[in-house]
């Protein structure tokens, strides 16, 4: 019996000694694994640039040749999303991959140097938050910040993290808008130091300063690259040549100015599009260009006389969830590389920019819950399957209806209410009215077969009632889910 025992012992070494003669041959055959070809990454993010507001959108004057260039050798997306309709939320979402709600971004961000009751004077993103350049820097990237920034209520103090926390090796931004307008700046800060009044345009002056950092950056490893224009939000402030260029498509200067203020924009992303050709830094870059929200209303407030923006075909405008609140233009441009090259209507996100970069650059991703999934392979093919659908809720909305959803070809909205009638409007969740968000119900339900009606012109609850039913029990659900892991504020 020992000596059985013996010899099935010395077959099963015999065995696995063959079988690692055979692995290791076949690994020797197969060559050491191929390794990944990190790409650089830049993302170009315009501040209020509406649906209609570039030529390749269908605008009737502004001209935006290097952006359309762009888009007719890359891939033009006609119905991506933003992450939420204003502007801080948005530029969190984005960061993250996941909704703002969740990192407690439910309006913009004020100043927080006063003391208010709502407590948006303590928002900011909160240093928990895993974000796409401190991943990337964690493969090998080197990562740089310019332009608008909006992401703490005390903008570069030591009470609140800054972009260096997140990742951003180098940052040269504001805290909100330029100021006092577009032209000649006095509120930048570079990496901790204030700058000072700076003469030009702000378009312009990012763009110079992202190709400093570039000549400037050692070694040959990749980048991150955000370029975070403050145009075309108010104040606007545009060059006179241009001005005058559109002065003959209207009479209304401030229009002009506008229409100046979005070419020069496209002028100061053709520098660098130049500038990357001429340095080789074209053969594996993916350039992303797309807008935080959807286009200012006319004479909303005060300053807002130059904000001529356009929501196409789209309902509604900045601050809103009706479509042309967060359905903005976007252009993908892998510059090197071979992809689907097109327009299309794949329902594509911001949320999908963190696990997509992600993964094309070999990075981990966060421990937190994601609602963007990777698009990498829609790069190649121009198809994609969500894995779940897209949600907003924005309690600030000019329109009636703050919690929208889109899933497919369909989007469904609703109002929220309470036993004392409908919620009214929210700046922000925090301990004094957790209880009074948290009871309020879904309700007023309203259908669009969107792919069909961009401009959600026909409700079609009734003639799709089987469909609706479903749509508003899956609202239902993902809305509770959000808002259960929303974050809540308290003054500490």
């Amino acid at each position: 019996m020992e000596e059985r025992r013996i010899g099935a012992i010395k077959i099963l070494v015999a065995l696995i000694g063959c079988g690692l003669l055979i692995s290791c041959k076949t690994t020797k055959e197969e060559g050491p694994a191929k390794k990944l070809e990190q790409p650089n990454i830049i993302v170009l993010l315009c501040d209020d640039l509406g649906y209609g507001d570039l030529s390749s959108f269908g605008h009737p004057f502004i001209e935006t040749p290097n952006l359309d260039a762009l888009a007719e050798s890359g891939i033009k997306l006609t119905s991506f999303y933003s992450t939420a309709p204003v502007c801080s939320p948005s530029r969190i979402g984005l960061l993250t991959g996941r909704s703002p709600n969740r990192a407690g971004l439910y309006d913009f961000i004020v100043g927080g140097n006063t003391p208010r009751e709502d407590l948006k004077d303590v928002v900011h993103l909160r240093a928990e938050e895993e974000t796409i350049p401190a991943l990337l820097k964690e493969v090998g990237y080197s990562t740089c910040l310019v332009g608008k920034w909006h992401g703490s209520s005390l903008f570069n103090s030591e009470k609140q993290p800054q972009p260096d926390h997140f990742g951003f090796e180098h940052w040269f931004a504001t805290h909100n808008n330029a100021s006092p307008t577009h032209k000649n700046p006095k509120n930048f800060v570079r990496n901790g130091s204030k700058v000072g009044p700076l003469e030009g345009f702000s378009s312009q002056l990012i763009v110079d300063e992202a190709i400093d950092w570039l000549d400037k950056k050692e070694g040959d490893n990749p980048f991150f690259l955000e370029v975070a224009f403050h145009e075309p939000h108010e104040p606007i402030a545009s060059p006179e040549t241009l001005v005058k260029k559109y002065l003959e498509f209207t009479d209304i200067k401030e229009e002009a100015e506008f229409f100046a203020n979005v070419e020069n924009v496209d002028i100061a992303v053709g520098r660098l599009m130049t500038y990357l050709k001429e340095r080789g830094l074209d053969k594996n870059t993916l350039v992303v260009f797309t807008s935080d929200n959807g286009p200012e209303t006319l004479n909303r407030y005060p300053k807002a006389k130059r904000s001529f923006g356009s929501p196409g075909d789209l309902k509604g405008m900045k601050l809103w969830t009706n479509e042309a609140g967060f359905r903005v233009p976007c252009i993908i441009n892998w510059l090197g590389k071979d992809t689907y090259n097109g327009t299309t209507e794949a329902v594509i996100s911001a949320l999908d920019f963190l696990p997509t970069f992600s993964e094309l650059a070999g990075a981990g991703l966060p421990q937190k819950e994601l609602d963007g999934q990777s698009i990498a392979s829609f790069l190649k093919t121009g198809t994609i399957e969500r894995q779940k659908p897209l949600v907003w809720s924005f309690y600030n909305a000019l329109n009636e209806h703050v919690v929208a959803m889109r899933k497919g070809d369909w989007k469904i909205m609703a109002r929220l209410k309470t036993e004392e009638g409908y919620l009214p409007k929210i700046l922000n969740i925090h301990s004094g009215n957790e209880a009074l968000v948290k009871k309020a119900k879904l309700s007023d339900f309203v259908l669009y077969h969107i792919k069909e009606d961009i401009g959600e012109s026909q409700e079609v609850s009734k003639k799709h009632p089987e469909l609706f039913e479903r749509m508003k029990t899956e609202l239902v659900q993902e809305y509770g889910e959000l808002l259960d892991d929303s974050h809540i504020w308290a003054r500490n």
